[in-house]
């Protein structure tokens, strides 16, 4: 196999327990804003002031929370089983990352399907870079080009998620697809279980409680990320 044999998907329920809250969970950010006025190319066409705070906001919130268990869990499978081990995640912050999912591996072995707060995006000549600390206004300039057209360098609703033929591929070859801490209502990510079974692969859902797409799955367990994350990963760690 010349590809990952385990393929994680992972959502907002893994970073939930840091204090980063989920999307569709009561009080959860889309009840408190609507997503036409913040997340879309037409909203920052149209207020780019607001979206920018809107961000600005979610970045340091996300700079402020700190990897918990189910992270560090999942960084020790990838040390343990490096090139072998592709985390596919829909979350924008970088947690993952500092619990030291890519220590020592390969950037190709985490994916960020949706984007990153650490990044920014010139929407004028799509250069991208390091976002630093500094809060994003619509008189930062590109690096590149020198317009004053930046924005996070996150997927907004209407927009292609990133590296797509790259997850498929990974899909079509991993012997177990395991999806961590998502709602399985937001395709293309929802529809990766699928594509992971007609491929012959075993899968395995782990989430606060049964999602949307629940019954693709051969197993689910269900409990708190920071709990049953690493029960999961230690036991696969033991040949369990």
């Amino acid at each position: 196999m010349t590809g990952p044999e385990i393929v994680i998907l992972t959502g907002a329920g893994v970073s939930a327990e840091s204090g980063l809250g989920t999307f569709r969970d009561l009080g959860g950010l889309w009840t408190k804003v609507r997503l036409e006025d913040v997340a879309t190319p037409e909203a920052f066409a149209r207020d780019p002031d607001m979206v920018l705070d809107f961000y600005n906001a979610r970045r340091a919130n996300a700079r402020a929370a700190e990897a918990n268990a189910a992270h560090h869990a999942l960084a020790r499978l990838q040390a343990a089983r490096p090139g072998e081990v592709l985390i596919v995640t829909q979350n924008v912050d970088d947690l993952h990352e500092r619990a030291g999912a890519l220590a020592g591996a390969d950037p190709a072995d985490l994916i960020h399907i949706h984007g990153e707060f650490a990044k920014a995006l010139c929407a004028g000549c799509d250069h991208r870079w390091p976002s630093g600390d500094a809060p994003m206004t619509t008189a930062s300039t590109c690096p590149a080009c020198g317009a004053a057209r930046v924005r996070p360098d996150v997927v907004w609703f209407g927009e292609m998620p990133y590296r797509m033929e790259e997850i498929y591929a990974a899909l079509g070859q991993c012997a177990l697809f395991v999806s961590i801490g998502t709602s399985g209502a937001v395709y293309p990510a929802a529809g990766f279980v699928a594509e992971a079974r007609a491929a012959g692969a075993d899968t395995l859902e782990l989430n606060l409680e049964p999602s949307e797409g629940a019954s693709y799955f051969r197993e689910s367990r269900h409990g708190k990320a920071t709990e049953i994350v690493p029960a999961w990963v230690e036991a696969l760690l033991a040949g369990g």
